[in-house]
C-alpha cells in the first residue's frame, strides 16, 4: 500500500508559520481501550491525530500479517480523518522481563539487532500508515558500558534503520530522554554530526522533558531545535523531576511554548503523553485538547515573531546524568 497524501511529511520540512497547530493523543495513554475504540475517541474529541505506540494490545507488530492489519488501520484512520504517527516506546513488547529491553545499546548484538528490527518494522509500518515519522529513543547505557562505546553501538545500530528511513521516505525522529545516552538537544547533535547529518535523522522533542533537564526553556529549545524538528510530545512537567503529568499539574507556561512552536511552522503531530495515567485516559484525552487549544488561542491574540533558528551549540556537550 502506498502512503497516504499528508500535509505534513513535505519531505519532512516545516510548513509555513501562521498555520494552526495539530494535536494528537499517544495510544500509551489509552491502553486499556481497544486500538479501535481509542482511535473513535480521539476522533470524536476532536484531534487531528494519533501517537500509535506499536504494542501487543495496539498494532502488534511481531505479530502474524502485520502487513494486512496495518492495510485495515490505514483504511480506519482515513474513514476517521485522523493522522498519525508511529511510536516505538512500548515497555515490554520485546522482553516481558525487562521494560524497554533490549535496546540499541546493548552488549549482545543479537539483542541489539531484535531492537533494530522493531524499529525498521516502524517505519514499514509509517509508510504504509502515511505516518509522518517514526519515534525511537536510544535506550540507557549498560552497566560496565563505557561512554564510547555506548556512542559507537548507538551509532552503528541507528545507519540500518536510517537506510530503511530513507528508502520509504519517512523521517527517524530520535528523542532525547532523561536518563538515557541521548538525553539533551546536545546529545542529538553529536549523533546527528557522527551520522553524517542524514537528511531522514530528526528529532521527537517532549516538551516535559526540556522543562525537566534542559538548560534553555521549553520554547527556547523549540527555537533551537526547529531545523531538525519531526515530531512534538507534549504534557506538563517540574524541574528535576520526570514525571509526564497533566496540563496544570506541574510548572509549564503553555502559551509561550505552543507560540514558539507554530511560528517555526511545524506541522506534524503534537502528541499528548501520558502514558501512566492509562488507568483515567478517556477522562484526561478529553481535558487535554480544550486546554491545548485554549492555550494556543491565547497565542493568537498575542502574536510573536518568527524567531531565528537556535545554533547547535546553545546547549552545552554531553549528556546530563
Amino acid at each position: 500500500m502506498s502512503p497516504r497524501p499528508h500535509p505534513a511529511r513535505d519531505n519532512g520540512e516545516p510548513a509555513s508559520p501562521g498555520v494552526p497547530l495539530r494535536f494528537g493523543y499517544g495510544t500509551n495513554g489509552l491502553a486499556d481501550l481497544r486500538l479501535d475504540d481509542a482511535l473513535a475517541l480521539l476522533a470524536d474529541l476532536g484531534y487531528d491525530g494519533v501517537g500509535l505506540t506499536l504494542d501487543h494490545m495496539h498494532l502488534d507488530p511481531l505479530a502474524p500479517d502485520l502487513a494486512a492489519r496495518t492495510r485495515r488501520l490505514a483504511q480506519r484512520l482515513d474513514t476517521l480523518g485522523l493522522d498519525v504517527t508511529v511510536e516505538t516506546g512500548a515497555r515490554y513488547v520485546l522482553d516481558p522481563r525487562r521494560k524497554h529491553g533490549p535496546s540499541l545499546l546493548d552488549p549482545d548484538p543479537d539483542d541489539r539487532a531484535r531492537r533494530v528490527d522493531l524499529l525498521i518494522r516502524a517505519i514499514r509500518v509509517a509508510a504504509d500508515l502515511g505516518a509522518h515519522a517514526v519515534h525511537c529513543f536510544s535506550g540507557i547505557t549498560p552497566g560496565g558500558t563505557d561512554p564510547d562505546t555506548a556512542w559507537d553501538r548507538l551509532a552503528e545500530a541507528l545507519t540500518p534503520v536510517l537506510d530503511a528511513a530513507t528508502t520509504v521516505g519517512v523521517p527517524l525522529a530520535v528523542e532525547p530522554e532523561p536518563g538515557h545516552l541521548l538525553a539533551t538537544l546536545a546529545d542529538f547533535h553529536r549523533l546527528r554530526r557522527t551520522l553524517g547529518d542524514a537528511d531522514h535523522l530528526g528529532l521527537t522533542l517532549d516538551i516535559g522533558h526540556c522543562q525537566c533537564l534542559e538548560p534553555l526553556s521549553p520554547a527556547d529549545c523549540i527555537r533551537a531545535a526547529a531545523p531538525w524538528l519531526r515530531h512534538v510530545q507534549i504534557e506538563d512537567m517540574r524541574r528535576g523531576i520526570h514525571e509526564h503529568l497533566p496540563f496544570g499539574d506541574g510548572e509549564i507556561d503553555f502559551p509561550p511554548v505552543l507560540a514558539a512552536l507554530a511560528a517555526t511552522g511545524y506541522q506534524g503531530l503534537t502528541v499528548v503523553e501520558l502514558p501512566r495515567h492509562s488507568h483515567a485516559g478517556p477522562h484526561f484525552a478529553g481535558l487535554s485538547l480544550p486546554f491545548l487549544r485554549s492555550a494556543e488561542a491565547t497565542t493568537l491574540r498575542s502574536p510573536v515573531p518568527v524567531p531565528s533558528h537556535g545554533d547547535p551549540s546553545a546547549t552545552p556537550e554531553g549528556s546530563t546524568p
